[in-house]
């Protein structure tokens, strides 16, 4: 980031729809307030939504932008009186909101931080920065905007740690202070806003900081107790780490690991890995955050399900699938999606599949198929998981274990990657054709025999339709 600025010299504002907005407002006194103008002055490229102040009639301002810009107005809130104009192309949206105070610098000593308690005149000219926010750019610091800004909506303290990953920024001692009495109040806000900063903070370059912050302040108490409760649970001598430490060293392979997918399991899949991990899963999340939620969470019943199990050994029997329910239950209360929370379940559920085949390496094809199938849709992913979970585990003999364990994934990643692509294997016959051919009619039987057909068709055991029929009336 680059703040080398007078504190108050006019940024050159790269915002998409800037001239459009400036058309459509004239003759209003208005201001550019908030992320774009923040980001502009970070030189973080061109922003795509603005946030604008209005002094006037908030509606009818609104509504001369959407008429000007071929798009979309409509009201975001009756209690505050806020507008939200979105483009028809989808390309930016402007939300345009009352001045909430008697003047400009008022209101923006009514925002959460100084960084984005920073205006510029929508017709140009000097910032207005009544609270420091462009020199705690410059030093990088996280500063409240007020001694109440928490008090007013303890979401901000929530809203600290993300901007803290997103943005680079150190929280000064007077926030995290407030953040830390804010904390419980965490129980006052809804789920669904909760989630939104949450989400926001896993997908961030720093998301293994976030997670540290969010237990420091206490934060995680409130929101996700289930982490905290990880700390101090001591594992067996093949753990160099508690299970707190170990879930964030599994985060941070996951991250290296999508980042850098070649250097574990080599150049032949890294693209379709790519691929793969930005498909669109839910909550306008891609399968890369759902696979660090998963990260996250893949040890979450390790507490309640530790075991002295004689002679210094600990174990964690059946860990996978409480903590598959565990997981489910949790992103439930943070009201994820339906299928955000099925995929992460079962990402915990199937986490340790692949290592316990380790010593049956290389699969054959029988033994790949039962692990593919079981795994269902994550397959692919779940081969991801494991193999940042084997790596974030060096204690004893973990060289020759993480070896054995990364030589498998490339295995398996490759198929994985198939299965996914093209849908699990097909039988050379469908169904009823099948039935025709044994003279039997649908059920349990059919079902069984189409199942085996379709295995051994994945082995290549069968290949024509004939065969098909044949290896069915075998298994009678």
């Amino acid at each position: 980031m680059t703040a080398s600025r007078p504190a108050n010299e006019a940024p050159a504002l790269r915002v998409v729809a800037l001239d459009l907005l400036r058309e459509a407002l004239a003759g209003e006194t208005a201001w550019i307030v908030g992320g774009a103008l923040r980001d502009s002055l970070r030189g973080a490229g061109e922003p795509t939504d603005l946030d604008v102040v209005v002094a006037g009639e908030v509606e009818g301002s609104a509504r001369r932008l959407a008429a000007k810009g071929q798009a979309h107005a409509f009201a975001l809130s009756s209690e505050f009186g806020a507008w939200r104009v979105v483009a028809r192309s989808g390309s930016w949206h402007v939300d345009l909101n009352p001045l909430r105070a008697d003047t400009i610098e008022d209101d923006l000593a009514l925002r959460d931080f100084t960084v984005n308690a920073i205006a510029q005149p929508l017709a140009g000219g000097e910032l207005i920065d009544p609270l420091g926010g462009f020199a705690d750019l410059a030093s990088g610091t996280l500063r409240l905007a007020g001694a109440s800004s928490l008090e007013v909506d303890p979401l901000r303290s929530l809203r600290l740690v993300r901007l803290a990953c997103e943005l680079g920024l150190t929280p000064d001692a007077g926030a995290e202070r407030a953040a830390r009495a804010a904390a419980p109040r965490l129980a006052e806000i809804a789920a669904e806003r909760i989630y939104a900063e949450l989400q926001r903070i896993i997908a961030s370059e720093q998301a293994v900081a976030g997670v540290r912050m969010l237990v420091a302040l206490q934060l995680s108490r409130t929101i996700l107790p289930e982490l905290d409760a990880l700390q101090g649970v001591h594992q067996s001598r093949f753990h160099h780490l508690d299970v707190y430490e170990h879930t964030l060293a599994v985060l941070s392979e996951t991250i290296a690991l999508e980042e850098r997918p070649a250097a574990v399991l080599g150049d032949e899949h890294a693209q379709a890995i790519r691929a793969l991990l930005a498909e669109p899963l839910g909550d306008e999340l891609d399968r890369r955050v759902a696979l660090r939620f998963g990260a996250l969470l893949h040890d979450i019943a390790k507490p309640a399900t530790r075991t002295e199990l004689g002679g210094g050994r600990i174990g964690f029997p059946d860990h996978d699938q409480l903590g598959a329910r565990s997981a489910r239950a949790i992103l439930g209360r943070l009201r994820a999606s339906e299928r955000m929370r099925s995929h992460v379940a079962m990402l915990v559920r199937h986490h340790l599949r692949l290592g316990f085949l380790v010593e049956r390496a290389p699969l054959s094809r029988d033994e790949l198929y039962c692990y593919l199938s079981a795994c269902g849709p994550v397959a692919a992913d779940v081969t991801l998981l494991s193999a940042a979970d084997r790596l974030a585990t060096r204690g004893a003999r973990s060289a020759e274990m993480i070896e054995a364990h990364i030589a498998l994934a490339r295995q398996v990643i490759g198929e994985a990657l198939r299965w996914h692509a093209d849908g699990p294997p097909r039988a050379p016959l469908r169904g009823d054709e099948l039935a025709a051919a044994l003279g039997i009619v649908p059920g349990p039987l059919l079902g069984r025999l189409l199942a085996a057909v379709t295995r051994a068709s994945f082995n290549g055991e069968v290949a024509t339709r004939a065969q098909a029929v044949a290896y069915a009336r075998r298994q009678m």
